[in-house]
């Protein structure tokens, strides 16, 4: 083993966000998390990851449930733990960039509602689209951990990795995450970037990964004992497939080392009951598909994450062309490569994602194109680690010239105009920032939420049944 010198493993727990978000859409429903938040406020975790995501969109438009009074609630039951959310740099929790002004915003009323920690990425690490977050963070007395979207690609060597850490640094964020939003990372390999991260910055090292390859439990050894601080993981009842590495057995690995993170197994174990039978209903209704559950290991050969997977053969299915679901991965790469080699993760995933299902099946490479492709070709979600392909640059979009700035920097003001565009429903200051990410979404949950508060009966939407692109 490693140095014995005593370094406890910190564990940040993801049931209440990315675990039913990579297993279940993002379903899981306020009121089954509040009964057990007394429970798990006393397992000592390192922070508690709850909010943001897809969990925004999910709780508007399937739950039918107010995100950030969710967000209210969770923070008046964890009295003693962190609250962490994902943020995804200048695109929010949406999937375009917005203006300085609405980012800073939703910073700020992140913070006030309750959260502690936001771990803030962008899809292509370009580190400029996380300047604003990272400083809004700073400003609202919060801790910012930038998260680096991990990927292979000839461009992400360790030197590469190191110089991004010292960025990140000079950049002042709290923490660094690795996230290996896909399972890619294997775990001698995991050893390496950790101690490349460490070598480039004196910050903490969190690991986030998924199950999605098989590997990802001997990759949080590997890490640990590497000197990662900080890994991710979700109670059993959540865990494995496309979640992450189960808390119980990470704890168990860890006992009796210099690892040791001290949580108690008995207290774990009544979470873990607790949950048990939200599984076994989630299965039974469908919700949790037992696909998911399984290892991939077509994972690694793609760099296709779970989500993007599903979406891949629901789009097929739709086109009636699921018997082309093996060329799709194929074009995956080369798309991604013609592209700059992005992370694959969302926005990106999707978008290359798309791109490559019409490049199949129209017969023709960039016949058709999307306008997110255009978007990205275009430099509108920021610096790629790579040059594009320029003949498919040319073919997508002709004599456009592309821009070399922050693509924030050409976004004008837009709180006055989301202020005004809303007015009529605004209950609370957050409803405006609700509208600005998901304008449709929010208004319909609006339109919702007032009848319920007249008393006209309106069916809950069936959030089991709904599909979601997670």
């Amino acid at each position: 083993m490693a140095d014995q010198v005593k370094k406890p493993v910190k564990i940040t727990e993801t049931i209440l966000r990315d675990a039913h978000q990579s297993l279940i859409a993002t379903r899981m429903p306020t009121e089954l998390m509040l009964p057990i938040v007394e429970k798990m406020d006393q397992v000592g975790y390192h922070s508690v990851e709850c909010w943001g995501g897809a969990t925004f969109d999910s709780c508007l438009r399937f739950l039918k449930e107010d995100p950030w009074d969710r967000l209210r609630k969770l923070r008046a039951g964890f009295k003693n733990s962190k609250l962490q959310m994902l943020f995804r740099g200048q695109n929010i929790l949406g999937y375009n960039h917005y203006a300085d002004d609405v980012v800073e915003y939703f910073v700020q009323k992140s913070i006030a509602n309750g959260i502690d920690i936001i771990r803030i990425f962008d899809c292509l690490n370009d580190l400029r689209n996380l300047e604003t977050a990272v400083r809004a963070t700073k400003k609202e007395g919060g801790h910012a951990q930038i998260a680096l979207s991990y990927t292979l690609g000839d461009a992400y060597t360790l030197e590469y990795w190191e110089k991004t850490a010292k960025q990140i640094e000079e950049m002042g964020a709290d923490s660094i995450c690795i996230k290996d939003m896909a399972g890619l990372l294997v775990p001698y390999k995991a050893a390496e970037l950790v101690t490349a991260l460490k070598n480039g910055s004196s910050l903490p090292i969190q690991l986030h990964t998924h199950y999605t390859s098989g590997v990802a439990s001997m990759t949080y050894l590997k890490a640990v004992e590497a000197g990662c601080d900080i890994i991710d993981c979700a109670m059993s009842p959540l865990a494995l497939g496309t979640s992450q590495p189960a808390t119980e057995v990470m704890v168990e690995t860890f006992r009796g080392t210099p690892y040791d993170s001290g949580l108690d197994q008995n207290l774990l174990a009544e979470i873990a009951e607790y949950f048990r039978p939200y599984r076994e209903e989630c299965l039974k209704s469908g919700l949790l598909n037992p696909k998911v559950l399984g290892v991939n290991i077509k994972t690694l050969m793609y760099q296709v994450p779970g989500g993007m997977l599903s979406n891949l053969v629901s789009q097929l299915k739709e086109a009636g062309a699921e018997d082309k679901f093996e060329a799709v991965l194929e074009e995956v790469p080369r798309v991604r490569k013609d592209f700059g080699e992005p992370p694959l993760v969302t926005p990106s995933s999707q978008i290359v994602g798309t791109q490559a299902v019409l490049n199949v099946l129209q017969g023709e490479r960039y016949k058709l194109v999307t306008k997110e492709s255009k978007k990205i070709l275009s430099g509108e979600f920021g610096q790629t680690i790579k040059p594009f392909n320029p003949e498919v640059q040319k073919k997508c979009i002709g004599d456009v010239k592309p821009i070399t700035c922050r693509p924030a920097d050409l976004i004008e003001p837009q709180l006055p105009k989301y202020r005004e565009e809303c007015k009529q429903w605004v209950q609370q200051e957050e409803d405006v920032l609700s509208y600005a990410l998901f304008p449709q979404v929010a208004t319909e949950f609006f339109k919702y939420r007032q009848a319920q508060q007249t008393g006209v009966d309106v069916t809950k939407a069936d959030a089991a049944t709904k599909s979601y692109p997670v």
